[in-house]
């Protein structure tokens, strides 16, 4: 059954991912040759005369919206992609990933008007440590760290785990009243600690404007983890072992419903759109990042174009997206491999 789940929520981000390209596509008049859902032999197709083959292929991972002339010269061809104006293109390019962060804001509604969200709230401040020595008590909201807006525990958290070590200036709320406090974290067996605990679970429900507002927060939450995330592993402070695609993905989901369902399938449900708003919204940021072969890539390729006026050379932008195929289907080899050994371990 997990395994089952896993492929739904994979399939749904995927979906709306290409679907975001084929609706742009259609908009701007550009042909679209086949709307597939997975990778490889096609396992069901269908396509009326003429018109768009939609397919379901054999690898449940990846998908794609296949547009004509999408990598080749221009032509002339009514509805070829090279045809259309940069403006029109760099659309199309760019819906795929917005389509994903508007994935992530829908079901974000669905987990914050159910559940609310969790505010920075201060539940326990630990004996003869930092915080308590700075004046923090239980019930503070914290509001800002080193200037940054903190509107979730989950932020709070994440701060003091990408910033291990450091000095951290505190803004918090008391009753109605902003305080400021600057704290060093003391070394203990477990690593850096403000001696401040706090927890994903106190939670606060909200109207229906501010659930929109959270919901929207929830969705930045997510592109700001996964661009802090990215700036650690550039600088070193993860590494590829660390990384999980799609085997050690489907293993968290599975691990995520075993846990949950004897709480009910209403928890299953909670859990399983959390890890979907998470998915989509890191699919959204990783796409975009300047990368041959990604949507990123292209969309380099589209502003010079924009920018210069002229288009650079058709088979200089191919060679350049070919290697940048192969070097991420490289990676995401090694990843497998790494996520099969974890699994096995």
């Amino acid at each position: 059954m997990s395994i089952i789940i896993a492929l739904i929520v994979f399939s749904l981000i995927i979906i709306i991912h290409e679907l975001g390209h084929f609706l742009l596509a259609k908009m701007n008049g550009i042909t679209v040759l086949e709307f597939s859902l997975g990778m490889g032999p096609r396992i069901l197709s269908h396509q009326k005369e003429g018109g768009t083959r939609y397919s379901l292929k054999l690898l449940p991972f990846g998908g794609s919206c296949m547009m004509l002339g999408e990598d080749g010269e221009d032509n002339g061809e009514e509805g070829s992609f090279q045809s259309k104006s940069v403006g029109a293109r760099i659309s199309v390019v760019a819906a795929g990933p917005v389509f994903n962060f508007i994935l992530a804001f829908v079901l974000s509604i669905f987990i914050v008007g159910a559940i609310g969200y969790d505010p920075a709230v201060v539940l326990g401040v630990t004996e003869g440590y930092p915080a308590e020595e700075a004046g923090l008590q239980e019930g503070d909201l914290i509001t800002r760290m080193n200037g940054k807006h903190i509107r979730l525990y989950r932020q709070f958290y994440n701060y003091i785990y990408f910033h291990s070590g450091e000095t951290i200036t505190f803004e918090y709320e008391r009753d109605g009243e902003t305080y400021t406090a600057v704290i060093t974290p003391v070394l203990t067996g477990n690593g850096y600690k403000f001696g401040i605990s706090g927890s994903t679970n106190y939670r606060y429900k909200t109207g229906p404007i501010q659930t929109l507002y959270y919901s929207a927060y929830e969705v930045w939450y997510w592109i700001d983890t996964t661009l802090q995330s990215l700036n650690l592993l550039i600088h070193g402070g993860v590494s590829l072992n660390d990384m999980s695609g799609p085997v050690g993905v489907v293993s968290t989901i599975s691990e995520t419903y075993e846990e949950s369902k004897s709480d009910g399938i209403y928890y299953v449900w909670l859990n399983m759109l959390n890890i979907a708003i998470l998915l989509t919204a890191n699919l959204g940021v990783m796409n975009l990042l300047p990368i041959p072969a990604l949507d990123g890539g292209r969309l380099v390729f589209l502003i010079i174009e924009a920018v210069r006026r002229k288009r650079i050379s058709p088979e200089l932008e191919g060679r350049v997206h070919l290697a940048g195929l192969m070097l991420l289907m490289v990676l995401m080899v090694v990843i497998m491999f790494n996520d099969v050994l974890k699994i096995v371990n």
